[in-house]
């Protein structure tokens, strides 16, 4: 019988890593209407820290080697972070709910999170 706990794996905290994908509707808009998704994105990811707790660690946008649609995986841009809690990462997730002009964001984007822990091997 394996004793190990929850408390076990996550004592160096939790990590989440939020996978976002770009749909159709964002490819079909007029050039106005992605810079206004475009800035609903920066408004909606910014100071994370300050408002939900959520360190960043790294971005990637994988947009060089993949064009087109990318609703699922592999996703076209990624935000890895340590997360206080399972809530911060449910407020991070939400912000593709917020107005991006007149429509929501998840017109324009989907996004999957991910959580766990951070590994024990290959952090140097």
């Amino acid at each position: 019988m394996n004793d190990l706990k929850l408390e076990d794996l996550t004592g160096n905290g939790l990590r989440a890593l939020f996978c976002i994908g770009i749909n159709d509707d964002f490819f079909r808009a007029s050039g106005e209407e992605k810079k206004v998704v475009g800035g609903a994105l920066k408004e909606a990811f910014d100071d994370l820290e300050g408002r939900f707790g959520v360190k960043v660690l790294g971005t990637l946008d994988d947009d060089l080697l993949q064009c087109g649609v990318g609703h699922d995986y592999p996703y076209i841009s990624y935000i890895l972070a340590d997360i206080p809690d399972f809530e911060a990462a449910v407020a991070v997730t939400n912000q593709v709910r917020e107005k991006a002009g007149e429509s929501l964001l998840s017109r324009y984007v989907t996004i999957q999170t991910r959580i766990g822990h951070p590994l024990f091997f290959g952090t140097k």
